[in-house]
């Protein structure tokens, strides 16, 4: 696949805000390609075009598809596995965030929930740090809650709430 120099850059830049975001920088360029490429990749065009070494992009091909943010393609009459990505950034969003949940909030708040219970018979912690701890539990409860309702809202109606930016502070009365 040949990539123009817009094409290389969105995909440089797309592997350094990878490692920002904790993911392995191959990892996001490949996602990168495969959301720019208008066909399928197999693993060799992608070494290819990538310039990284098959046992990289094996292992990184992995990654994407435990993350649910690749599909293997059948080509007729190949019988390599070619990969493709979802192109609606609002579809790729959602994957990611319903990742990440499960992947950070979802065993921390159990963790949380955990120090809390075991708190209510710790005599040596603190109050002021138990009241901490179940202070960040229901902040994330509450923004698990949110989660749970905004996940399932139509698009449309999503990016109108975004869209109202500051006036919902309006609306709600609040300067």
């Amino acid at each position: 696949m040949k990539l123009t120099p817009v094409m290389e850059k969105y995909i440089l830049h797309w592997g350094e805000m990878g490692t920002r975001w904790g993911v392995n920088r191959t990892v996001a360029q490949i996602h990168a390609l495969l959301f720019l490429s208008s066909r399928p990749l197999n693993a060799e065009e992608i070494t290819e075009t990538l310039g990284v070494a098959r046992s990289n992009v094996s292992t990184s091909i992995k990654e994407l598809q435990s993350w649910g943010l690749l599909k293997t393609v059948s080509q007729m009459g190949d019988r390599r596995e070619h990969f493709s990505t979802m192109k609606d950034p609002w579809e790729l969003f959602y994957t990611i965030m319903e990742g990440r949940k499960q992947r950070e909030l979802d065993p921390t708040m159990t963790v949380l929930r955990e120090c809390v219970l075991e708190s209510e018979i710790d005599n040596e912690t603190p109050e002021e740090v138990k009241a901490r701890i179940k202070d960040v539990l229901e902040f994330m409860e509450t923004l698990d809650t949110w989660h749970d309702q905004i996940k399932d809202l139509p698009k449309s109606t999503l990016l109108k709430l975004i869209k109202l930016g500051a006036k919902v502070k309006n609306f709600l009365g609040k300067t």
